[in-house]
């Protein structure tokens, strides 16, 4: 598989229109110029590769199911959740001022902006030098696509959650620890959840783009790889997935519920957010189908796993395990707080906040749908009362 590149003929010039057409279409030359994308289909463009849209010559492509591309996704995937485990495990302790996910997102969010401001000082590369017969450098710029955005895009949807927030929300309404509290106290720390979150997102993920935009030119375009280092790292990438089998029947039980389990699932909720992305978020022309049906269905499920863990009659060590490994790994790989805010940057308007708005009550109603009335019914504990180990 080529490299996709620019179009170099032999005059050594290669088309502006269709370089400036590919950065009009982009989200992150969208984000990083304070723009909104003028239409919702160009929202694809944070998840895939660059494809037909972009107008970029068949043979300079990689598809969105390309081996090369989903095999990026595994190692993403991986680290990106065991990120966000790490940095909950850091930043939750007595007495602590901020609730942890805050970290999660804020953190995720602001590579998500570095990810996206990445492309524009390659994409300033290949104007500025397109025109000096400088093809080596005209290449970079869709070698960057190709490789930086499954990588950053795997890794920061599976370091943020859009499903823990979701959850961390309303189990803030129905005071799921049991403070010494009344209902305005839990309605406001519900509602505190959600406006930091949103904020610090947000102000993280410009914050990134700023960022980038200050050092980008200090570092040279990097280089494209052979044929050889391509295949190479994509069978890295599937063997770091690969070792995640032994770790969790090989490594001691204790570490199952902690990490294992949810590596295991990291690739599976990250490949099915990114296969939604590619076929939905097309089909809307009013907010991003995939990221939006992602998201809610990682809400419900996440739900669903803390219901099963609230049962009056405990489920066993290793299915109150696999419950928590399928709720950080799966949940929290198939949602995503980075896109979802990116998405929210680029729409712009009317449409950002609708699409905020409807993505939030969306994973509200579906967690009152299952969690609400399983704890109202009474026949579920609102904290967890499985155990990970036999006592």
């Amino acid at each position: 598989m080529d490299t996709p590149k620019c179009d170099v003929p032999e005059s050594g010039k290669c088309d502006a229109q269709t370089a400036r057409h590919s950065h009009g279409t982009d989200v992150g030359f969208t984000i990083a110029h304070h723009q909104a994308v003028g239409s919702v289909e160009s929202l694809a463009t944070i998840d895939r590769p660059p494809s037909n849209a972009e107008t970029l010559p068949a043979s300079k492509i990689y598809h969105p199911l390309s081996p090369h591309v989903l095999a990026l996704l595994m190692p993403s995937s991986i680290f990106g959740a065991l990120a966000r485990l790490g940095l909950q495990a850091l930043t939750t302790y007595s007495g602590q001022s901020v609730f942890a996910l805050a970290y999660v997102q804020a953190t995720g969010c602001f590579i998500m902006g570095i990810a996206l401001g990445m492309k524009v000082p390659f994409g300033e590369i290949l104007r500025t030098h397109v025109h000096g017969n400088d093809n080596r450098l005209a290449r970079h710029p869709y070698f960057c696509d190709c490789i930086f955005k499954p990588s950053f895009v795997g890794f920061c949807g599976s370091l943020t959650t859009f499903s823990g927030w979701q959850v961390d929300v309303f189990d803030s309404w129905v005071n799921a620890g049991q403070y010494p509290r009344g209902g305005l106290q839990n309605f406001l720390d519900g509602l505190t959840k959600t406006w930091v979150t949103l904020v610090v997102s947000l102000v993280s993920l410009s914050f990134g783009v700023h960022i980038c935009g200050l050092i980008a030119p200090y570092f040279p375009a990097p280089r494209s790889p052979s044929r050889e280092v391509r295949y190479a790292t994509t069978t890295a990438s599937v063997l770091a997935y690969a070792a995640t089998f032994p770790a969790y029947f090989c490594l001691p039980a204790d570490f199952r519920h902690q990490a294992t389990t949810a590596l295991l699932f990291s690739y599976p909720g990250t490949l099915t957010r990114y296969l939604l992305s590619i076929y939905l978020n097309p089909r809307s022309k009013y907010f991003p189908l995939g990221t939006f049906a992602a998201n809610s269905i990682g809400t419900a499920l996440l739900g669903l796993f803390h219901v099963l863990q609230g049962l009056p009659s405990p489920v066993s060590p290793a299915t109150c395990s696999l419950l928590q490994g399928l709720g950080d790994g799966y949940c929290g790989c198939l949602t995503t707080v980075s896109t979802f805010t990116a998405e929210v940057v680029a729409l712009g308007g009317w449409k950002s906040w609708s699409y905020v708005v409807i993505s939030w009550c969306t994973g509200q109603l579906l967690l009152l749908i299952v969690m609400g009335t399983s704890f109202w019914a009474g026949h579920v504990g609102e904290r967890i009362i499985c155990t990970f180990t036999a006592s």
